[in-house]
């Protein structure tokens, strides 16, 4: 079984997008496959709460919130998340992200969401 970490602005697409990651995951995942996020993912949605204004601080909230209802568990992280995310990915773990710099440092595969409503692989 794969594990998928969601960056940061992937939990935000879901405002973005008004996509449901989730439904997405398990329409275009034909794997089995669980969900979870760094500590250091919810601590940066905490922050762009809190720094920043408007759509980009109403889209952190409620992917923070969302990602809390659906109970997705946390792994305990810590240092940057962008250089966590890249060594999970040497580790077979599965990113799904829409950072155009982390997919450049990334292990293929990883996950990424195509027009706005599809969840592709990208190896």
């Amino acid at each position: 079984m794969k594990t998928i970490l969601i960056d940061t602005n992937a939990l935000m697409a879901l405002v973005a997008f008004k996509i449901d990651i989730f439904s997405a995951l398990e329409r275009d995942c034909d794997f089995p496959f669980r969900v979870a996020v760094l500590q250091g993912t919810l601590d940066e949605l905490e922050k762009i709460q809190n720094e920043q204004r408007g759509k980009y601080a109403r889209a952190a909230k409620l992917a923070f919130e969302i990602a809390k209802a659906k109970k997705i568990p946390i792994i305990k992280s810590s240092g940057d998340v962008d250089d966590l995310l890249v060594e999970y990915s040497k580790k077979e773990y599965l990113v799904l992200t829409q950072d155009v710099e982390l997919k450049k440092r990334l292990q293929k595969p990883y996950l990424t969401i195509r027009q706005k409503r599809m969840i592709v692989i990208v190896n």
